[in-house]
C-alpha cells in the first residue's frame, strides 16, 4: 500500500485468497484492505493515538439519512455525551481533495451536525470548525485533540 502524509501504525494484515485484509480495532475484524480503508485505518489510529479520541467514542460507516436517501460515514468521533463532535470523510490516495468532494461532507454534516469535519485522501488533510448557528467555518491548520 502507498504511504501517507500520516503517522504510521503496526498494520495487522493477512492474506485470504487473493484478498488482502487490515485488523480493524473498532469493527473488530478484519475488512478488505482497499486504497479507501488503508487512508481510513491511519485516520483511525491516528486519532487514538496522537489526538487522544477514545476508541469507544468512534464509529466507522454509521447509517444517517440524507434527502430521503441511506448514505454512511466514514468516520464519525463522538463527544462524551454522544454527540457527534468530528465527522471524517476519506478518500484513496488518487482522489484529488475538490470543492466538489468538499461539498459531499459538508451535505453529509447538515444531518449530522458535527462542529468539525474532516477531508483527507491520507495525502492532503483538510479540517474545518463549523458553526452551524452562524453558517461560518473556520479553516484549522491541524485537528484538534480530543477535549471531553
Amino acid at each position: 500500500m502507498q504511504e501517507l502524509n500520516l503517522p504510521p501504525f503496526e498494520a495487522k494484515v493477512t492474506q485470504s485468497g487473493e484478498n488482502l485484509l487490515i485488523w480493524d480495532v473498532l469493527r473488530r475484524r478484519h475488512v478488505a484492505l482497499t486504497p479507501e480503508e488503508w487512508v481510513r485505518q491511519h485516520l483511525v489510529h491516528y486519532l487514538i493515538n496522537h489526538r487522544g479520541y477514545p476508541k469507544g467514542l468512534l464509529s466507522l460507516e454509521r447509517g444517517h439519512q440524507y434527502n430521503k436517501r441511506q448514505k454512511r460515514t466514514d468516520l464519525l468521533a463522538l463527544d462524551a455525551t454522544g454527540q457527534p463532535l468530528l465527522l471524517v470523510e476519506c478518500k484513496r490516495p488518487t482522489v484529488p481533495i475538490t470543492p466538489a468532494v468538499a461539498h459531499q461532507i459538508a451535505t453529509y454534516n447538515l444531518t449530522i451536525g458535527a462542529p468539525l469535519l474532516l477531508l483527507s485522501n491520507g495525502l492532503e488533510h483538510y479540517c474545518w470548525r463549523v458553526d452551524a448557528i452562524n453558517r461560518t467555518n473556520e479553516r484549522l491548520n491541524e485537528v484538534p485533540f480530543y477535549s471531553c
